[in-house]
C-alpha cells in the first residue's frame, strides 16, 4: 500500500470563470441534445465510459493508490463497481422504468368526461456533481451521481474532490473521449475545481440540480445555497451518518466471537472512512465483552487517511469524543504522519458505561467521527436501546444482530429504526453497499437532504420530474408516450402494465 500524497488545505485550484461559463454554456446547449437521444443510445455511451474505464484500469488504480493509499485490490474493486454502475443505470433506462410512463385513455362515459392523460419524466437539465473524497471512482468523477445524471439524459458539470486532484484529471478525460466517441454532444460532461468554482455553478440558473456527497457541514452550507437561489433546484446530499449496530443478548452469546471481530472489522475498515461505518455499537452489559472487543482493535497498525483535511477533522472529532465526561478510552488511536508528512491515523475505542450517561453526552456522541472510531454502550434491555434509537438523527443504516426468538422483543425496535435510516440490516454489517434495484443509500436529514437514493439503478430517478399531456395531438406528442411506443418502453396503460 502507498501512502496518500494530497495537496495541502486550500492547495485546490480554481477554473478560471471565463472556462466556467464556456462549461455551463456548453452544458446548457448539449442538454436538449444529449435528453433527445434515445434511453438505448444514452446507454451504450455509458458502456462506452465503463469499457474504457476497465481497459484503463491498471493506470487509474496506480494513480489513485499514489494519492489515496487505498490499496490496488479495494481500488481495482472500486474500478469494476464504477463500471459496472455506468452499465446497470443505461440498462435500468432502457427499460423506461424511470421515465413512469402511464396513459389513461379518454372516457366520455365517465362523470365528469375523462379527458386522456399522458405521463412521462423527462430530464432536469444540467446538473452538477460535487465528488466524494472516499471512493476515487464509485463516488467520484465517474462514479454514481455522473452515472445516474448521464443515464437520466441530463449533462454533468463534475466538481471534483481536492483529494485525489490526478486521479480526477485522468478519470475525467477518459470519460469525456468514451462519451465523444459514442455521439455524445460536446458539454455532455465537464470537470471543473475550486469551491468559489462549486458554488458560482451551483447558483447558475444553467443548472437545475446538484447532488453531493460529504460532511454535514458543507453538505448543509450548499443546500442552503441551492434552496436560496430565486429559483430553488434540487439538491441530492449525503452527508454524516452514525450507523448503529444494537446486539441482542441471545446473539452475543450464540455467536460471540464472530461479533466481537466483525465490529472490530467493520468500524476500522478502510480508514474508518466509509460513511456506512458503524459508529455506536449497543451492547448488552457484558464487560467481558467490551474488553475482548478492545482487545481485537489495539493491535491494529495505523493506516493512511484519504487527505489533510479529513485527517485534521477527524482529529477535532476525537478530542471532542475523549473529551467527553461519560466516555472512558479503551484504545487510545491516533492521527499521526509517517516519514513523508502524509496523514495516519490509528483506531480508537470508547465505552460509556449506561444508556443514561450516554444519552447525557449525545449531542456529542451522536455526532459523525469520520476515521477509525467508535463508541460502545452498554444497555439494559430493549428499553434502554430503543432510547438510544429515538434519540438518534436519521442514518443511513440501523443494524441488528439477533437469534432465534428475538423477533417479538424487536417488533419495536425495528419499527423504530426504519424511522431513523434507509437501509435496516440483520445480522450483518453496515459497510458494503450492493449496487442493485432493491438498494436504498439514503435516510432522514442529516445522512441525506432527499428521500431518494444515490446508490443503485433506482438513483437515476432523481433527475426527472414528471409531465404529463391531456388530449394531445398524436403528431405532438415525445417519443415515449406514442401509441405505438416506438422506444419499447415499460409503461402502465389504463391501469395495467405493459412490459416493453
Amino acid at each position: 500500500m502507498t501512502n496518500p500524497s494530497t495537496p495541502p488545505l486550500g492547495a485546490e485550484p480554481e477554473t478560471p470563470s471565463v472556462e466556467i461559463e464556456t462549461l455551463l454554456t456548453q452544458a446548457a446547449e448539449a442538454a436538449p441534445r444529449w435528453a433527445a437521444l434515445t434511453p438505448r443510445a444514452r446507454a451504450a455511451a455509458l458502456a462506452a465510459v465503463a469499457d474504457v474505464l476497465e481497459a484503463n484500469s491498471e493506470h487509474l488504480v496506480a494513480v489513485a493508490d499514489q494519492e489515496t493509499g487505498l490499496g490496488v485490490a479495494r481500488l481495482s474493486g472500486e474500478v469494476k463497481r464504477t463500471a459496472g454502475q455506468l452499465r446497470a443505470y443505461g440498462a435500468y433506462a432502457v427499460t423506461g422504468a424511470p421515465f413512469g410512463v402511464t396513459i389513461d385513455h379518454a372516457d366520455p362515459e365517465a362523470a365528469p368526461p375523462r379527458p386522456e392523460l399522458r405521463r412521462h419524466q423527462v430530464p432536469l437539465g444540467p446538473v452538477e456533481v460535487f465528488a466524494g473524497g472516499n471512493f476515487p471512482f464509485a463516488f467520484s468523477v465517474a462514479g454514481t451521481d455522473t452515472a445516474a445524471a448521464l443515464a437520466a439524459g441530463c449533462p454533468v458539470l463534475l466538481k471534483a474532490h481536492p483529494g485525489h486532484p490526478r486521479t480526477s484529471a485522468t478519470t475525467a478525460a477518459l470519460v469525456r473521449e468514451a462519451l465523444a466517441e459514442a455521439g455524445a454532444p460536446l458539454g455532455t460532461f465537464a470537470l471543473f475545481t475550486g469551491r468559489d468554482a462549486g458554488v458560482t455553478v451551483l447558483r447558475d440558473p444553467r443548472v437545475r440540480a446538484a447532488a453531493f456527497t460529504g460532511s454535514v457541514r458543507g453538505g448543509r452550507a450548499l443546500f442552503d445555497i441551492a434552496a436560496a437561489r430565486p429559483v430553488p433546484i434540487p439538491f441530492f446530499g449525503e452527508l454524516g451518518s452514525i450507523n448503529p449496530v444494537v446486539v441482542t443478548p441471545a446473539a452475543l452469546a450464540d455467536r460471540r466471537a464472530d461479533i466481537v471481530v466483525g465490529f472490530a472489522g467493520s468500524f476500522t475498515l478502510g480508514t474508518g472512512q466509509f460513511c456506512t461505518k458503524p459508529g455506536v455499537l449497543l451492547l448488552p452489559r457484558d464487560p467481558l465483552a467490551v474488553e475482548e472487543i478492545a482487545a481485537q482493535v489495539r493491535p491494529a497498525n495505523a493506516a493512511p487517511m484519504l487527505s489533510a483535511p479529513i485527517a485534521e477533522g477527524y482529529r477535532r472529532r476525537l478530542s471532542e469524543v475523549a473529551g467527553a465526561t461519560r466516555t472512558r478510552v479503551l484504545v487510545e488511536g491516533a492521527v499521526t504522519t509517517d516519514e513523508d508528512g502524509r496523514p495516519q491515523a490509528s483506531p480508537s475505542l470508547f465505552a460509556v458505561a449506561t444508556v443514561e450517561e450516554f444519552l447525557q453526552e449525545a449531542d456529542n456522541l451522536l455526532e459523525e467521527c469520520f476515521g477509525p472510531s467508535a463508541v460502545i454502550v452498554q444497555y439494559g434491555g430493549k428499553d434502554e436501546a430503543a432510547r438510544v434509537l429515538d434519540r438518534l438523527d436519521g442514518s443511513l443504516t440501523v443494524t441488528f444482530h439477533t437469534a432465534e426468538g428475538d423477533a417479538g422483543a424487536l417488533a419495536p425496535l425495528v419499527e423504530l429504526a426504519q424511522n431513523k435510516a434507509g437501509r435496516v440490516l440483520f445480522n450483518g454489517w453496515p459497510t458494503g453497499v450492493a449496487v442493485i434495484r432493491a438498494q436504498q443509500h439514503g435516510g432522514p436529514y442529516p445522512a441525506a437532504t432527499s428521500a431518494q437514493t444515490s446508490v443503485g439503478p433506482y438513483a437515476v430517478e432523481r433527475f426527472l420530474r414528471p409531465v404529463a399531456y391531456q388530449d394531445a395531438l398524436p403528431e405532438l406528442l415525445p417519443a415515449a408516450l406514442r401509441e405505438d411506443n416506438p422506444l419499447q418502453l415499460v409503461r402502465t396503460v389504463d391501469g395495467k402494465t405493459e412490459t416493453a
